[in-house]
């Protein structure tokens, strides 16, 4: 409402009305643009968000449970950390060319330090009178962590979970701006080449929309679900 009030009294079309931005995302999607350019982007934050996940969560678990694993990676880590998102983009580019694999590993190594730091600090504290126990039980390695390891690291497994989609959902648009000629940020780019305001909004929305829909349906049942047992 405040929106819309605003948009009547600016009356300029670099501040189009809510209404307006509303017909445009309908009119995107009915025509098939928005949904199948959102798919795109989606696969893309998928396939990165899945690369980033598994491997920092190995090398954060290799990292806190061996020390010179740790020692050797760390300063890595540290790099890759603080090196900037659009450096580490532009140089996947460069080495590999614009294609797809090139626009997913910049996404992956861009959240991969974080996922391994969190993981790292999670298997630092876990608690090994649990795991002598389980041991002196002769559960197993494989149900060890299943049933001992992995409940402990859930909390700091979704806070990389977390961080990494905030992350990647910001640098995958900078990806398809940058080098893609399809996908929510190439849309994005195209109609500030054209001022166009209104599709601007309207695919920025289309798109918080998708992002807020996956951690209501998806992230915080699986978390409750997940964290039962500390209850």
């Amino acid at each position: 409402m405040v929106w819309e009030l605003a948009a009547t009294f600016a009356h300029s079309r670099l501040f189009p009305a809510a209404s307006a931005v509303a017909l445009t995302m309908i009119q995107e999607a009915v025509s098939g643009s928005l949904l199948s350019n959102l798919a795109i982007t989606l696969a893309r934050v998928a396939a990165a968000f899945t690369v980033a996940m598994v491997l920092g969560t190995a090398l954060g678990f290799a990292m806190g449970i061996w020390r010179r694993v740790d020692l050797a990676l760390d300063s890595w880590v540290t790099v890759l950390l603080n090196l900037p998102a659009l450096v580490l983009i532009v140089l996947m580019y460069v080495w590999f060319g614009l294609n797809e694999w090139a626009a997913i590993a910049a996404v992956a190594l861009n959240k991969l330090p974080s996922t391994a730091v969190m993981v790292r600090e999670g298997t630092r504290a876990l608690d090994r009178n649990l795991v002598e126990m389980a041991q002196s039980f002769r559960l197993g390695r494989v149900k060890t962590f299943r049933h001992v390891t992995l409940p402990q690291l859930a909390p700091y497994l979704f806070a990389a979970a977390r961080s990494g989609l905030a992350i990647i959902w910001k640098i995958v648009l900078v990806v398809e701006l940058l080098g893609r000629s399809n996908g929510v940020g190439f849309q994005i780019e195209a109609y500030f080449q054209l001022f166009d305001v209104t599709h601007i909004l309207a695919y920025t929305l289309a798109f918080i929309f998708v992002v807020q829909a996956i951690e209501w349906v998806f992230l915080q049942p699986l978390e409750r679900r997940v964290s039962r047992w500390r209850r």
